[in-house]
């Protein structure tokens, strides 16, 4: 036996629905430190930007995973629809951060949406993911059929793009970090693209 079979054996003992509680905790331990005032001079800036960062961490592994299968044999299926959910729980609670607790004025979000580049592209990046979330469950799955369901998900790879593209457009001056991880977007979205396809072993 293999050591990828040797993983994937160890993987598929591990329940897909304890990401939900392990994904939570840095969320929750994040929002302390903003409240008890670990995060600096600027907790509020410093919260929404490591949730941003946490969301587009996680969403780089949801596009991962099928490429570990098709390369190496790593078996992380079962995963991707809780890492997922827990992904868009991030990019909501950035956007929320941003929303109530950075801006918290209505016209101003209107006119930070519309005049703001970096910030149309992100809330674009929300909008795509919204629908995917709202439908990784058993009961939509069966409503649409597997073939536009998974259509349908396919509106991670744009969602994931426009991510790494808001975090690129956000930096001041010239950054190695936020090129690095739209590098690696574009690198995962191109193998996804050129791979060929191996059956799914639940």
């Amino acid at each position: 036996m293999t050591l990828i079979q040797r993983l994937n054996i160890g993987l598929r003992r591990i329940p897909p629905w304890t990401l939900y509680f392990v994904g939570v905790i840095p969320l929750i331990w994040l929002f302390w430190l903003a409240a008890t005032g670990g995060l600096g001079f600027e907790p509020i800036k410093e919260l929404e930007h490591r949730l941003g960062e946490l969301a587009l961490q996680m969403l780089i592994v949801v596009l991962a995973i099928r490429p570990l299968y098709d390369r190496i044999g790593v078996n992380l299926m079962a995963f991707r629809r809780a890492l997922g959910l827990v992904t868009f729980l991030y990019v909501f609670a950035h956007m929320l951060v941003w929303l109530v607790l950075d801006v918290g004025i209505l016209s101003e979000i209107w006119a930070d949406i519309l005049k703001r580049p970096y910030i149309t592209v992100g809330m674009a990046s929300l909008v795509l993911m919204t629908p995917l979330a709202m439908s990784s469950n058993n009961l939509s799955l069966r409503k649409m059929g597997p073939k536009r369901w998974r259509l349908l998900h396919r509106l991670t790879y744009p969602a994931a793009f426009l991510g790494a593209l808001h975090y690129v457009m956000l930096a001041r001056g010239f950054q190695w970090e936020p090129l690095m991880y739209l590098g690696v977007v574009v690198l995962l979205l191109g193998l996804r693209l050129r791979l060929p396809r191996r059956s799914v072993v639940a």
